[in-house]
């Protein structure tokens, strides 16, 4: 089968899209308004844009649902200050992640609703998740308007590991760590590490 996307409906061409780019990594951003209301949600468009200077990306796309038509709470508030945190999402965390996802006021600090604790940051003034293993303190770059959606480009001024996840000379424990991975509605727990080329049974 042969598809063109661009003669697709939007929901087509983006499941098919998510469907195969899998699976993805997961962003939980935290943000704050200019008032110092929190907020929390995770994006699944997102990778490292530079390695010099370290800076990473995440997509962030219009409001869904009942908030169709709007901009997401996330994307305005780092319009307004300028700075947010890229958290790392452990297998372990996957409920309360969900949880923040949820649509919900805007109002409502997701920290809060999904029984996640804050922690002051060291750069910024959005706070990171005390749970998550990973989390990037990031002062923005750019953000890029591209067809119905916001690339989000922002410098890495802090990086916070947990210990128990740090094995020294730079490198992270993934199987620890045991990242999330989105895929089209369901989600992967990367478990099975393993270098290549394989060796044959």
């Amino acid at each position: 089968m042969d598809i063109d996307l661009r003669d697709l409906e939007t929901k087509q061409a983006y499941k098919l899209m998510t469907g195969s780019v899998v699976p993805r990594p997961i962003a939980w951003v935290s943000t704050m308004d200019q008032s110092g209301n929190h907020n929390l949600a995770p994006f699944s468009f997102f990778t490292v844009a530079s390695r010099n200077p370290p800076m990473l990306l995440i997509s962030i796309g219009p409001g869904v649902g009942e908030r169709e038509g709007t901009v997401k709470d996330t994307l305005s508030n780092i319009r307004q200050l300028k700075q947010f945190v890229i958290n790392i999402v452990p297998a372990s965390l996957g409920n309360p992640m969900q949880k923040s996802a949820e649509n919900v006021q805007r109002e409502t600090d997701e920290f809060s609703y999904a029984g996640l604790t804050p922690v002051q940051s060291k750069k910024v003034r959005p706070p990171r998740v005390k749970e998550s293993p990973i989390s990037f303190e990031l002062e923005l770059n750019h953000i890029m308007e591209l067809g119905s959606d916001h690339v989000v480009i922002g410098h890495i001024v802090h990086y916070h590991i947990d210990d128990d996840y740090y094995l020294g000379n730079d490198k992270v424990n993934q199987e620890k760590l045991s990242p999330l991975g989105r895929l089209a509605g369901t989600y992967s727990e990367i478990s099975d590490i393993f270098t290549l080329p394989r060796r044959e049974e």
